[in-house]
């Protein structure tokens, strides 16, 4: 049970928040609960989904940003996000068991996304006070500017939802995992 309201439509959530939850209901099919759980702040809601659309939009490859959005949830404990992004990740972005693995222990099988998954890991571990060794690392693997200002807005993002999923007890609403199992 969520400590907050779930809304259990669109139309029982605010109305400033109703255009925002068909919208996402129109690109995927559903409305998953932390799309309703947000929905209580129209302005919140509104913000996560910016900020998500503006990034998916980047120049970080949908594989690259769910391997991101994995260590972030592993290391901050959210169940809600590991299921999500679990689901997320073999079925949209196509990753496969070991790699989900090895981004929910801050690392990846390949080369490069491993330097901007151990990036992010970085960032969440130093809360963002990384070295100039860190930036060094991961431009080194191949990342530009563009890209490493990314990654620091991916783990933000995934720090949000982690967040709001975390306080609020979210319901899971995809095949479960659980950080403790990494």
């Amino acid at each position: 049970m969520t400590r907050i309201s779930l809304p259990a439509s669109i139309d029982a959530a605010p109305e400033g928040a109703q255009p925002l939850l068909e919208a996402v209901k129109k690109q995927i099919g559903s409305v998953p609960n932390l799309f309703r759980l947000t929905a209580n702040s129209p302005a919140g809601l509104e913000g996560y989904l910016g900020l998500s659309g503006a990034l998916a939009k980047g120049a970080l490859d949908a594989q690259t940003r769910e391997r991101i959005a994995l260590a972030v949830a592993q290391i901050n404990g959210c169940d809600y996000c590991l299921s999500a992004h679990t689901y997320i990740g073999k079925n949209l972005a196509k990753l496969d068991d070991a790699e989900i693995a090895a981004n929910r222990n801050g690392r990846s099988t390949d080369e490069k996304a491993d330097a901007a998954v151990r990036f992010a890991v970085a960032l969440v571990q130093n809360r963002g006070q990384v070295g100039k060794d860190d930036v060094k690392a991961v431009k080194a693997a191949g990342y530009g500017d563009a890209e490493l200002v990314e990654i620091v807005a991916h783990v933000a993002l995934s720090t949000l939802t982690n967040y709001l999923n975390e306080a609020f007890d979210t319901p899971i609403d995809f095949p479960a995992v659980h950080a403790a199992a990494a």
